[in-house]
């Protein structure tokens, strides 16, 4: 094994896309991973509204009824639909959260390679207990450490396969490793969702488990092609080299970019809780003969960001080259702009009529996954620039509590949707990525001098 303790990239023999051959192991473990994820994740909450918390089912989950007290302990009574929004906001928030701890192991202890292999271990293990009534909280709470120690860790590798003053290159590399995120989130609704209509809920998730296997397959295939610091190295940098002041005010600006995106986030995600019991109810769904199942409008957005990634990679190019490139933080502030619209238009197909024509859910879902590459790789970009060395992978777990917020706050608002018609809850979400968006564009150009050195 080839262990850096310089934190220098790797050399580049051979290319993926002309990018690092590294990149390509890493694109296809995170295909897998989301690919179960989003599979699983687009099942959830009408598994849960519409099977699992049903009466007489509810009671086969394994300590069900100390959880449930315990939410509503918090958040009050909760319907089947509440409780279903609630534990989908509060799962996707926590996998989310986890990251920041993986990060910090990976960097003190583990070493960020055997940190990616038990958090597939961990999620395998996952999404199969999924498979089964009895075990949906053990299942869980397993995705959430699973992905703590996965997703953190395996998002920095991808920083650590290019130099450090490279910065197009690392945008480029984060761009094709959304792809592979995007392929899985499309694949995953689409297969998942075809199988649990057919054979019932439990064979999706099974699937899930299968595929998140061949991720972990994937990665120890590409194990030796992947560089990186030790944790050895680390902790003497940590010990041998305190922060300065800039490098504190680097930290807090990019806890500030991190802070931004939560807005888009809750605009974003909705789309996979609320946003398909929307559409199950309220979307005409027959097209010549066939019921499309509603778990497939899950697949839209991703499917759009594994499009447009070439496009707005040669749009970047050339915007770049006539001095016109939006900096990371403004990207941001147009990926909220986009959200918002989507949402906005969502409210409109609901104001023209009861039974809204798939074309509105579609235009929503299309729009979402553009905004998704303007605000999410970015985001990773900007970090894996900035941050200090021997932080990166704590700085990109910290990034992930973003999203933690994000998703907490898809939970808690989805909890409005009984008590809203739904052309102001749309408008709702769509005023939130609003808030967004002229956030990031006030604070685009302070933010962008303090991380890029120029503080005058």
């Amino acid at each position: 094994m080839v262990e850096l303790a310089d934190g220098t990239a790797p050399s580049r023999q051979g290319t993926f896309f002309g990018e690092p051959r590294a990149l390509a192991y890493l694109s296809f473990t995170e295909a897998w991973e989301r690919f179960s994820y989003y599979g699983m994740a687009a099942l959830l909450v009408l598994y849960m509204s519409q099977a699992l918390f049903l009466p007489g089912r509810i009671g086969n989950v394994a300590g069900f009824a100390t959880f449930r007290a315990g939410l509503e302990s918090v958040f009050g009574p909760l319907s089947t639909l509440g409780l279903a929004s609630q534990i989908y906001g509060l799962y996707t928030g926590f996998v989310y959260f986890t990251p920041v701890f993986g990060g910090l192991i990976a960097d003190r202890w583990l070493g960020r390679r055997n940190a990616v292999i038990l958090g597939a271990i961990l999620m395998s293990a996952g999404h199969l207990a999924m498979a089964f009534d009895q075990s949906f909280l053990l299942a869980l709470f397993l995705l959430i450490v699973g992905c703590g120690l996965l997703k953190g860790n395996i998002s920095t590798q991808v920083g650590q396969l290019y130099a450090e003053d490279d910065g197009p290159g690392r945008t480029r590399g984060y761009s094709i490793f959304s792809m592979g995120i995007n392929v899985g989130a499309t694949l995953g609704p689409l297969i998942c969702g075809l199988l649990a209509q057919i054979y019932g809920w439990h064979a999706g998730f099974g699937l899930a488990g299968i595929l998140m296997l061949t991720g972990l397959a994937t990665y120890l295939a590409g194990y030796r092609t992947l560089s990186e610091e030790t944790p050895k190295a680390n902790q003497t940098k940590a010990v041998g080299a305190p922060l300065d002041a800039k490098q504190w005010r680097v930290i807090g600006a990019l806890v500030v970019a991190m802070a931004l995106t939560v807005p888009q986030s809750v605009a974003y995600y909705q789309n996979s809780s609320i946003g398909l019991v929307w559409i199950d109810a309220h979307v005409n769904l027959d097209a010549f003969g066939f019921h499309i199942p509603t778990s497939w409008f899950n697949s839209i957005d991703p499917f759009i960001s594994i499009v447009f990634v070439p496009v707005l990679i040669a749009l970047w190019r050339w915007q770049n080259k006539h001095g016109g490139e939006p900096n990371e933080v403004m990207k941001i502030s147009l990926g909220a702009w986009m959200a918002a619209i989507a949402n906005f238009i969502v409210a409109v197909g609901c104001i023209l009529t009861v039974r809204v024509p798939a074309i509105f859910p579609v235009i929503y879902d299309v729009l979402l996954g553009v905004a998704f590459l303007y605000y999410w790789p970015p985001l990773l970009a900007l970090i894996s620039r900035a941050a200090p060395s021997g932080l990166k992978a704590t700085l990109i777990g910290a990034a992930f509590l973003s999203l933690f917020v994000g998703n907490i706050l898809v939970g808690w608002v989805g909890t409005f949707y009984e008590h809203m018609t739904p052309a102001n809850f749309w408008t709702l979400e769509g005023g939130i990525a609003v808030i967004g968006g002229v956030l990031a564009f006030l604070l685009a150009k302070p933010l962008n001098r303090v991380l890029s050195g120029v503080e005058n």
